[in-house]
């Protein structure tokens, strides 16, 4: 409950009391990213490493979940996906169906979005079958650790339940259901049973960051807690506490390679 009156409080009046599976708050929620240069600021550090991480080569990337972002700015050709019909969105797909010939794509590139895929084998089956030899799969996404489990379960609206015996969860709407610990059950609590289950793939690196930085810009459903002008000093806070972020990163930027 206490937990409950927070998240309230702190709710940003551009999305409050909206339905998450209404096409029209993705709409809603780029635009609070563009009114926000603080959380702004954010969006453009993860989507800098994400392209800087593609592999080199002329065929397709596609982006899942592309919804209120702009990482068709930073990647030329970009195919922009959403699982709703929303503006701005070249096609709509869901992750465990994707409507491409076998090996016929250079990456699946994503942000915040794995842990919204109640059927995460689904999408790694497909992601498997149409990324060729040598592509990646490039996320940024929710991770857990001391803080960040503090900080999803108190402030975020999000189911965040890294003890869940099973990677899927209950189908909900396409964009409410979710398990914000799920990328930390399968890279990491769970990674022996990933490579048995997907050889085909390496997982590259997993990189936790961020645990101040979102929080404080509000993401895109709270207010702003702290003014644009402080974001250099909280990278630097960031930037200190690297050798110790397996407590304290609330993301993760994970990268698999396609053998």
């Amino acid at each position: 409950m206490a937990g409950a009156n927070v998240r309230r409080w702190l709710s940003h009046p551009i999305t409050r009391g909206l339905d998450l599976d209404d096409p029209r708050t993705t709409d809603e929620r780029r635009r609070l990213i563009a009114s926000k240069p603080f959380l702004r600021d954010i969006y453009q550090d993860w989507y800098r490493t994400i392209s800087d991480g593609l592999p080199a080569g002329d065929d397709p990337v596609l982006e899942i979940g592309s919804g209120a972002g702009f990482l068709d700015r930073f990647i030329p050709g970009l195919l922009t996906s959403e699982v709703l019909a929303c503006s701005g969105v070249r096609l709509v797909l869901e992750g465990g169906h994707l409507p491409f010939a076998d090996a016929s794509l250079r990456a699946i590139v994503m942000t915040n979005v794995l842990h919204h895929l109640p059927e995460p084998r689904r999408f790694l089956a497909e992601a498997t079958r149409t990324i060729r030899t040598g592509g990646a799969v490039l996320m940024i996404e929710p991770w857990v650790s001391r803080w960040s489990s503090f900080v999803y379960r108190t402030l975020h609206h999000e189911p965040f339940a890294p003890d869940a015996p099973a990677w899927e969860f209950p189908r909900g709407g396409p964009l409410s259901g979710a398990n914000g610990a799920l990328p930390w059950m399968i890279f990491e609590r769970d990674r022996s049973t990933f490579e048995r289950e997907f050889p085909q793939w390496t997982i590259e690196r997993i990189v936790p960051s961020m645990p101040f930085r979102y929080l404080l810009s509000g993401g895109v459903s709270m207010r702003s807690l702290m003014p644009q002008a402080t974001a250099p000093l909280w990278r630097a806070v960031e930037r200190s506490l690297r050798p110790w972020m397996t407590s304290w990163a609330m993301f993760a930027e994970i990268v698999l390679r396609r053998c």
